[in-house]
């Protein structure tokens, strides 16, 4: 008596799953291209992306643009915009500023945050942030805008000048 192994033959719908796949795998991704013609014409004739002009030799740039270069100019005291130094610790003088902001009559203080050394404050219509920072030397006291950079405007300049001379400090 003879053993016969079965056969296998694959079902109709196998068969033409396998036959879709190769016929896609063999097309290529003609589908997903896209036909635009200012790159579909001559390599030589296609559009130049020309990156913007670079800075002139001769042209001085003033300061450091580098990381280093800004955490330098930080622990060495350059003074923002608005802001003034105070000899001490950070955490005494925000201690010192938080009183002194008790003490002006039209400030509303939002919130605290003597991690950051931060104060949201509201003064004369504006918002901002006064941020009591550890420079070399001392401590600076500065207004800031809630993007980082220095507020300049007139409640926050009068604040600080405020601060400065309810703290005994001299504005650079």
């Amino acid at each position: 008596m003879s053993v016969t192994t079965p056969r296998f033959f694959p079902s109709r719908a196998a068969m033409g799953s396998l036959l879709l796949a190769v016929l896609v795998a063999t097309s290529g991704c003609s589908w997903l291209r896209k036909s635009n013609e200012l790159y579909g014409g001559d390599p030589a004739l296609r559009p130049l992306e020309v990156p913007p002009p670079l800075p002139d030799a001769s042209e001085e740039v003033s300061g450091s643009v580098t990381a280093s270069g800004v955490v330098a100019a930080r622990q060495a005291g350059a003074p923002a915009s608005n802001g003034f130094r105070l000899a001490g610790e950070r955490d005494a003088v925000y201690a010192d500023v938080g009183t002194a902001l008790d003490a002006i009559e039209g400030v509303t203080i939002a919130s605290r945050a003597q991690l950051l050394g931060a104060y949201d404050v509201s003064y004369e219509g504006s918002s901002f942030l006064l941020r009591v920072s550890e420079i070399e030397g001392g401590t600076y006291v500065s207004a800031v805008d809630p993007r980082g950079v220095p507020a300049t405007g007139d409640a926050p300049t009068a604040l600080v000048a405020r601060l400065a001379e309810a703290l005994g400090a001299s504005q650079p």
